[in-house]
């Protein structure tokens, strides 16, 4: 069994207030859960109004499939938010 993690920092300048965020932050969230099997909230700076950082975690038979599910679970995030991916953090134990 393989656990995968990964930690995802986007910008949005145009967010101009909290619940502008969390409306950005909920659609993400919910959109890749109903499409990929994966644990996936924000996880810090919820206090600052431009950054969002996401955390995602998954559970595979195997280090392949754990990146293929991380890395589609990303590009998902990435085309699906007018947000600037600023970085990515990914582990797999």
């Amino acid at each position: 069994m393989m656990v995968g993690t990964a930690v995802i920092k986007l910008y949005a300048p145009w967010v101009h207030s909290l619940k502008e965020k969390r409306m950005e932050v909920k659609k993400l969230i919910e959109r890749a859960k109903n499409k990929f099997n994966i644990s996936i909230a924000e996880v810090e700076e919820m206090d600052l109004h431009q950054s969002i950082v996401i955390g995602i975690a998954c559970v595979a038979n195997n280090n392949k499939q754990v990146n293929s599910i991380l890395n589609e679970a990303i590009n998902f995030i990435e085309t699906n938010t007018e947000a600037e991916l600023v970085d990515i953090s990914v582990e797999i134990y």
